[in-house]
């Protein structure tokens, strides 16, 4: 697969997506990276930045530290933070610098959870990679540290995964999640508009619905290591009774379920972004449809005719045949069809931020 850029902006990257996943949950997320570069992300990647208290730190990387190594400085900046914090957990990621000097994060771990008694762990980002990695990563690396409680759900429970700001911005995203799956307890978002509490009772779920490609890894380590099955899909429109109807099924069979990819591709309507999302949307608008994805954890849901590529000439050719095309904005550059705009923060940015619609409204955005 080419990857080449002229025109069009990158999607943001792993380390931006590790920080989005674990920003709301009470742990220290620091990025092992050079002084300054926390910048990026806090003016382009993260809404909640201003609004809500953040615990995420960059090690303030030195050259001199990169190629004789310092780790244990980097060890004891980690925990003074932490006796000054009291963070519920500490996650480590790293920018390429690290990544390319292997530097031993396993050990650094180990010694910060001998030192600090709380959980640590390493979530192995380069910046090579597109947020969606960064945010599966992270979601399975803090199911597998989380000591998960009993619960008891009043009736059908379920847990929604793959929630963040960089998929659904607006910010009444989770009011309207809970709304549309009022028939159901919903125990966990993940992560968003949630606590490191009520993730601790994911494992009392009946049922987790994906309603991303950033959380089929967490959906399908659930299913693996407690036997619960998933469905993929996000109720937009009516596509939402599919949704419903494929949760009993997974209730009554013990299977995990797919709705999404049963209708046919076709070049006419067009609809680019994350896979899950735009199944979910091309299933809720239209008898046949093509995706077109260059994210890395959507081309797990994909049919045959869909298209998954980086490459910008690639994109173009698919978009010259569309009659119809959904999109973030900054796709105009390639086609002479009007796209219909549907911004992408994890694309774009900020610059669509006041006009976003909410998907999950339908017609009443």
């Amino acid at each position: 697969m080419r990857c080449v850029y002229n025109r069009l902006p990158v999607y943001t990257g792993d380390i931006s997506g590790v920080a989005s996943a674990l920003y709301e949950l009470g742990g220290l997320i620091v990025i092992h990276d050079p002084s300054g570069c926390n910048s990026t992300y806090n003016t382009h990647d993260e809404v909640r930045w201003y609004q809500e208290a953040s615990r995420i730190y960059i090690s303030g990387l030195k050259e001199s530290d990169a190629i004789m190594g310092n780790d244990g400085k980097f060890i004891d900046d980690i925990v003074q933070v932490a006796l000054d914090q009291h963070p519920k957990f500490i996650a480590l990621a790293n920018s390429p610098i690290p990544y390319l000097n292997a530097t031993d994060f396993s050990a650094i771990c180990k010694k910060l959870e001998e030192r600090l008694d709380i959980p640590a762990f390493y979530i192995p980002t380069n910046a090579m990679h597109d947020y969606t990695h960064g945010i599966a990563l992270a979601f399975k690396a803090l199911a597998s540290h989380l000591s998960f409680e009993d619960y008891v759900p009043t009736k059908k429970a379920i847990n929604i995964l793959g929630v963040t700001p960089l998929d659904y911005t607006p910010s009444d995203t989770t009011a309207l999640f809970k709304d549309i799956f009022h028939d159901y307890e919903v125990l966990s978002i993940w992560a968003r508009d949630t606590s490191l509490k009520e993730l601790q009772r994911s494992t009392s779920a009946n049922v987790n619905i994906v309603v991303s490609s950033s959380g089929l890894r967490l959906a399908q380590y659930f299913e693996r290591t407690y036997h619960i099955p998933y469905v993929l899909g996000s109720p937009i429109g009516d596509f939402k009774y599919k949704i419903f109807k494929a949760i009993e099924e997974a209730i009554s069979t013990g299977k995990s379920q797919n709705p999404l990819l049963h209708k046919e591709v076709s070049n006419k309507h067009i609809i680019i972004g994350d896979a899950i999302i735009s199944h979910s949307l091309g299933n809720a608008l239209y008898t046949s449809y093509k995706m077109i994805t260059p994210l890395e954890e959507s081309k797990r849901i994909i049919r045959t005719g869909d298209l998954v590529s980086k490459d910008e000439e690639e994109i173009e050719q698919a978009l010259s045949e569309a009659q119809t095309i959904i999109g973030d904005p900054m796709y105009q550059v390639l086609t002479t069809t009007p796209i219909t705009p549907l911004p992408h923060l994890a694309f774009s940015g900020r610059l669509y931020l006041k006009s976003m619609p909410n998907i999950l409204k339908g017609g009443d955005s």
